[in-house]
């Protein structure tokens, strides 16, 4: 399941009628299944980020606004828009990834504070089941899609 927080649907109306300025940087991070994300999770210190450890980095994968990060946009049916984001890769180094715990069970879209813990959570994924992988594995999110549907 994915899903749209308060923040990023209020972040979305503020670029497109306020003229509020488009973040520099996204950031796409993993957290364990300790807290589920929901509607009203506003910054990723309400979750459990994984380790900062073997291939992956505190605050997750940065992404830039534009086609290359997020390349594909499209009318699915008559009520229902997509964005999606490249394929995202991380590698396991020096051992399972991550490190400890029971695994990446979601993925959270975020804002570009400059202090991890602070950045506000737009938009989430359940990945279905904790994620981890060995040594020289990759853990990948193919076609993570951010929708809009109306009804």
């Amino acid at each position: 399941m994915a899903g749209w927080t308060n923040a990023g649907k209020n972040m979305v109306l503020d670029v497109a009628f306020r003229d509020v300025a488009v973040q520099t940087n996204y950031f796409l991070a993993l957290v364990t299944s300790a807290t589920a994300p929901t509607y009203a999770t506003a910054t990723l210190s309400d979750l459990t980020e994984i380790a900062d450890t073997q291939g992956y980095t505190e605050g997750g994968y940065s992404l830039t606004p534009g086609t290359t990060d997020f390349d594909v946009s499209a009318v699915v049916d008559t009520d229902d828009w997509r964005v999606q984001l490249k394929n995202i890769v991380w590698t396991a180094s020096g051992g399972t990834l991550p490190e400890s715990g029971d695994g990446a069970r979601y993925a959270v879209l975020l804002d570009d504070n400059a202090t991890p813990a602070s950045r506000v959570v737009y938009a989430y994924w359940d990945l279905v089941s904790d994620r981890s992988v060995s040594d020289g594995q990759t853990l990948t999110l193919s076609d993570v899609e951010i929708r809009i549907n109306e009804s």
